[in-house]
């Protein structure tokens, strides 16, 4: 019994690398030919990597995600737990000195212990440049090493005919 339980779990590890890899040359649920030529140049890729790093800086989560946009039109990201819900929409826009802007705003509801919900907003500009790394956190900074916290890494790529920029 102990052998057939450990070989489903290598075959559920090898199933999932090999997913991993076939994500990761092409970007799902975009066909290539999917954006119109007049579009294109207004195309840009939003890698997303969302995480939940807990005490030790052990992380117990994580979801890698590249999303397809134009500027001025909204990337959503949904992360529910069992006592919390994290909704943020990041917008990329350029400015007219060709600079980029990220626009973060979020909606978080936290369930506490005879409290009830408690409901907060965040709304931030965030100047960044392609290929820069930044992180986003959505229940703000932690005050201690002991708290959990949710980090999501974002880097905004111009979109290229294969989908993604070269890094």
């Amino acid at each position: 019994m102990k052998w057939s339980l450990l070989g489903v779990r290598i075959c559920g590890l090898l199933f999932l690398t090999a997913g991993a890899v076939v994500s990761a040359q092409e970007i799902p649920g975009v066909p290539q030919d999917s954006i119109m030529p007049g579009l294109r140049e207004r195309a840009v890729v939003l890698n997303i990597v969302a995480r939940i790093v807990e005490q030790g800086d052990e992380e117990i989560w994580n979801s890698n995600n590249s999303k397809v946009t134009i500027l001025g039109r909204p990337v959503s990201l949904k992360l529910i737990g069992e006592n919390v819900v994290v909704y943020v929409q990041f917008t990329p826009y350029q400015r007219e000195n060709g600079r980029s802007l990220l626009v973060a705003q979020g909606q978080i509801w936290i369930n506490v212990p005879n409290e009830g919900v408690r409901y907060q907003t965040t709304l931030q500009s965030i100047p960044l440049e392609f290929g820069e790394q930044i992180y986003f956190f959505p229940l703000g900074k932690v005050g201690s090493v002991d708290e959990a916290r949710i980090e999501i890494q974002l880097k905004l790529l111009p979109y290229t005919a294969e989908g993604v920029l070269p890094e």
